[in-house]
Parts: structure tokens; C-alpha cells; sequence
């Protein structure tokens, strides 16, 4: 009789395995209609290494939320490292958040359209956790080194990141005439010119 070979997953793995699992479920039947044993089933372990490795639902939905946001982050931290001036940095991120999207599209969806804090009361805003922070972080430095024109933080992150955050989500809802991939040199240029000082602006 030939082993199940997910039975034999073990440590961080099997970790990932179930993370893997439960986002699947969680975006196509959503958090309250998905229960531990479903995850179970479909990931192929005992419910025991379930409960061993996240205790309940709640703790691996937000194990889940953690780790898709720490991935995030990562990818826009690197973008900030890599890249030298606003403009650049913005168009970084937001070339990132499409290619993220395309690639990942169970992940973008968990992390900007599910109703988080329905199921994680506890946990902030999304708008308020690390990866947003670093945008507001890019336009912050954009500000102090007068590329952005002078305006309330929050209304500068929004005109630069808002209108490709909607693009994203008539990605995921499938409503785009065309891949989302052709939508970005626009997509960018719109945002610099939302918030750039006039003399940024000029070719």
C-alpha cells in the first residue's frame, strides 16, 4: 500500500502546506464557510498537526494574514532598497502590487478583500499594517525631499496608490477588457502626476 505522501509532511512543510491550503479555501468559499476539517481534507493531514501548529481556525486565519502581509512588506522593502527618488519608488510599488496580483492573485485577494477584522477583531485596519506603511513611508520621504508637492499624507498615498489599488480589484473581479500588465505605464504616470510638484511634472 503506497503512503499518502502529505502524511509524511512534517515541520515547516507541513506549515506551509496548510497556510497553502486555507488560503485556497478561505478565498474561494470564505473564512465562515470553511472549517478546520475542510482545510483538513483537501491539504491531505491530521487534524491533530492542525491544531499543533496553529491551535484554531482564528490562529491560522491570522498565522495567514501574518505571513501574506510579512510577503508583502518584503517584496515592497525591496523595491525601496533597490530604487533612489519617489518617482521611482512609486512606480516600483505599484509595477510590484500588478505583478503581485498576476502571479498571486488568492493572495491579493485575501489580503485586500477579505473582511479581516470580521474574523481578526483584534488586528488593525489592513490599510494600517506594515506593507501600507511603507508606501506612506515612500511618500512621506518623497515630501521631506520636495518632489511631492505639499499635502496631508493621507490624501497624497491615496491619489498615489488608490487608483492601482482599484485597478486591482477590477483585476481580481475579472472586469478588465485587458491584462493588467497593460494598464501600468498609464497607471504610474497618473499617480506621479497626482502628486508631483509642478516642476516634476514638466518632460
Amino acid at each position: 500500500m503506497t503512503e499518502n505522501p502529505k502524511q509524511s509532511v512534517r515541520g515547516a512543510a507541513l506549515r506551509k502546506l496548510v497556510l497553502d491550503t486555507a488560503l485556497e479555501r478561505f478565498s474561494q468559499d470564505g473564512y465562515f464557510n470553511t472549517s478546520i476539517h475542510d482545510i483538513r481534507r483537501q491539504a491531505g493531514v491530521s487534524i491533530g498537526s492542525i491544531y499543533h501548529h496553529f491551535g484554531n481556525k482564528e490562529a491560522l486565519a491570522k498565522a495567514l494574514y501574518d505571513a501574506l502581509l510579512q510577503r508583502m512588506d518584503a517584496g515592497l522593502a525591496e523595491v525601496m532598497e533597490r530604487e533612489s527618488g519617489c518617482r521611482a519608488r512609486c512606480d516600483g510599488i505599484i509595477a510590484f502590487l500588478f505583478r503581485a496580483a498576476t502571479e498571486a492573485p488568492q493572495t491579493m485577494r485575501f489580503v485586500l478583500e477579505a473582511r479581516h477584522r470580521e474574523f481578526l477583531p483584534d488586528e488593525p485596519p489592513v490599510c494600517s499594517s506594515q506593507p501600507f506603511q511603507r508606501m506612506r513611508e515612500c511618500i512621506e520621504q518623497g515630501m521631506a525631499a520636495g518632489e511631492v508637492r505639499p499635502m496631508e499624507i493621507p490624501v497624497a498615498a491615496t491619489a498615489a496608490f488608490g487608483g492601482a489599488i482599484r485597478l486591482l480589484h477590477l483585476y481580481l473581479d475579472g472586469v478588465l477588457e485587458k491584462p493588467l500588465a497593460h494598464y501600468l505605464p498609464e497607471t504610474q504616470e497618473a499617480a506621479w502626476r497626482a502628486i508631483a510638484m509642478p516642476s516634476a511634472n514638466c518632460p
